[in-house]
């Protein structure tokens, strides 16, 4: 990228900030490295404090709708249709056609911008790899830092891997898959980085230091002409697709590229944003490439979005998938809306991982997948998620089974009879039953993943399933959900009631399960009391937290002072 013309000399001036050159009202108060240098540069910072400094106010009253729309439902209302957008959903009209680039995505791969990661999943046989900076990635320094170093690698074609351990190069292979970048969420700040005295928003960060450093490269090498191609998380409202739309238009702007260069997919994984996806598609009509199933996040919004309707409590979590009505309904709108505005519907993840030690277990884990996957090809999904490159050849040969050579189902798979979906379809409450092993599972996994996450790592396989932030946060909410309710065991013929004690019982005996399953010096030198404590405390409190990340974030932000940058 060139020099900035719209900005001012003045705002690029030099000054120093813990040896970075920043531009002037930015502060990096991360740990200086000459390699962070290189995607720290004075360009790319005017770049991200430009859009910082022209959007914070929009996302500032975005986050105050959010608050807003939540104490409406704490006092009763539930989510519903805005009747003042009944002409964007009752009127037609079409996306921006879809890119030839992207036309295929029948199976996507995510994971973390990981370096070795980023290799194995573009070079896994999929479709699409979504590189992640959010539910997927632990956003400490190090972490984001070298993610950003790793992206521009992977965008110039140069990057490899040596694993030592093995001793072997892991290089791309000359047929990879195309790249998707997905941000944080609107709510998480970015503390490493201050902009006028304040926290940078977390998403603006990574999207304004990805697209500065490989519009160009990306466009050539693998959009076709089009691209960078993006994934959006955790919106509950449309307005906050509109700020997206506008940060994008600036970024073409700046970049001297045609407008509607950007294409991004948008995950539904919030009950509120389910009743939007009209108004999303509209807002991002010139930039959008779908939608996408962001199930566990999903579920985790349903606890969230009902915490104070008792009348509205979840059965184990591994009960609720996707034969539960209220999620086959959301499923269901979602591609008859994307394609009767032209654009992917994309399916679920299958977060199973390969049991190499029980090909029986293997096996069965496997006829899963097969049987979700039909599943979404027949109900006229476009492609699917899958978190692991073990499961891309069973996902690619039940979409092409049932797609053959067409590349999407968004002519063939119309779904007009989910035009009868109602509100009630969408909200129906979840049928199953609650157990002590629910309770269980849910501290078990919610405090590993919290101890992996404080360490530095987001994406955990426990129990034969990748954990991510989504799957924590359902654990999270649902034992808090209980707690506050005295929920009745009903599943196991127990009859017990969940309160303090009781899940106190039960955290004791599953650190000590933890404790014998990860062994006692894996145990000693990981983070596992700390996150315990906090787990804990976020399960008993009065008031549900709205992310588990926001407390644990404040554990992983490390300030260097400038005089000790260098060192």
């Amino acid at each position: 990228m060139g020099s900035l013309g719209m900005y001012s000399e003045s705002a690029v001036r030099k000054k120093s900030s813990r040896g970075y050159d920043v531009p002037e009202g930015v502060d990096i108060r991360g740990r200086y490295d000459e390699e962070f240098a290189r995607i720290l540069n004075k360009e790319a910072l005017v770049f991200v404090a430009d859009l910082q400094r022209t959007f914070r106010n929009h996302i500032r009253y975005s986050m105050e709708c959010r608050r807003e729309a939540k104490r409406r439902y704490n006092e009763g209302a539930v989510p519903g249709f805005d009747p003042a957008t009944k002409y964007i959903r009752e009127s037609e009209w079409t996306c921006a056609p879809v890119p030839p680039a992207v036309a295929d995505r029948r199976v996507e791969i995510t994971g973390p911008v990981e370096r070795k990661m980023i290799i194995n999943a573009l070079n896994s046989g999929a479709k699409v790899f979504m590189a992640d900076f959010e539910d997927a990635l632990s956003p400490n320094w190090e972490n984001l830092m070298r993610g950003q170093i790793n992206l521009k690698d992977a965008v110039d074609g140069t990057i490899s891997f040596h694993d030592k351990a093995r001793n072997k190069v892991y290089k791309l292979n000359d047929q990879t898959a195309k790249l998707f970048v997905r941000p944080r969420g609107w709510h998480l700040p970015e503390a490493h980085i201050f902009i006028d005295g304040e926290p940078a928003t977390g998403c603006l960060v990574d999207f304004g230091l990805y697209f500065f450093h490989n519009h160009a490269n990306f466009r050539r090498s693998q959009g076709q002409g089009s691209g960078p191609f993006f994934y959006l998380p955790k919106m509950e409202h449309s307005r906050e697709a509109k700020i997206w739309n506008s940060v994008f238009e600036r970024a073409e702007k700046m970049a001297g590229i045609e407008r509607g260069s950007i294409r991004a997919t948008v995950l539904i994984e919030t009950l509120p944003a389910v009743f939007q996806m009209d108004e999303i598609l509209y807002e991002l009509r010139d930039h959008s490439v779908g939608l996408n199933c962001g199930r566990w996040d999903y579920i985790f919004s349903y606890v969230k979005t009902f915490q104070a309707h008792p009348d509205r409590l979840l059965p184990d979590r591994v009960q609720v998938g996707m034969a539960q009505h209220f999620m086959r309904s959301y499923s269901d709108l979602l591609i008859r809306t994307c394609h009767r505005r032209g654009v992917h519907a994309m399916g679920g993840m299958a977060a199973q991982i390969p049991i190499r030690d029980d090909p029986k277990a293997n096996e069965m884990a496997l006829e899963l997948v097969r049987k979700d996957k039909l599943r979404e090809a027949k109900a006229g999904h476009d492609g699917t998620w899958a978190a692991h490159p073990g499961l891309i050849p069973a996902c690619m040969e039940v979409f092409t089974n049932n797609m053959g050579n067409a590349p999407n189902q968004i002519r063939s798979a119309r779904r007009d009879d989910a035009a009868n979906l109602t509100a009630d379809d969408l909200l129906q409450q979840p049928r199953g039953v609650r157990t002590l092993e629910g309770l269980r599972l849910n501290t078990r996994v919610g405090i590993q993943y919290l101890a992996a996450w404080l360490t530095g790592t987001g994406s955990v396989p426990l129990y034969n399933l990748m954990e991510d932030a989504a799957t924590a946060e359902i654990s999270r909410v649902q034992n808090w959900q209980w707690l506050k309710y005295g929920v009745e065991l009903d599943g196991d013929g127990l009859g017990v009631r969940v309160n303090k004690e009781l899940f106190g019982r039960v955290v004791e005996e599953e650190m000590e399960r933890i404790e014998r399953e990860v062994g006692k010096e894996k145990f000693r030198k990981g983070m596992y009391k700390e996150a315990c404590k906090m787990f804990t405390r976020q399960c008993t409190a009065p008031t549900l937290d709205d992310f588990l990340t926001l407390d644990a974030y404040n554990h992983i932000v490390i300030h260097h002072p400038r005089e000790l940058s260098r060192l």
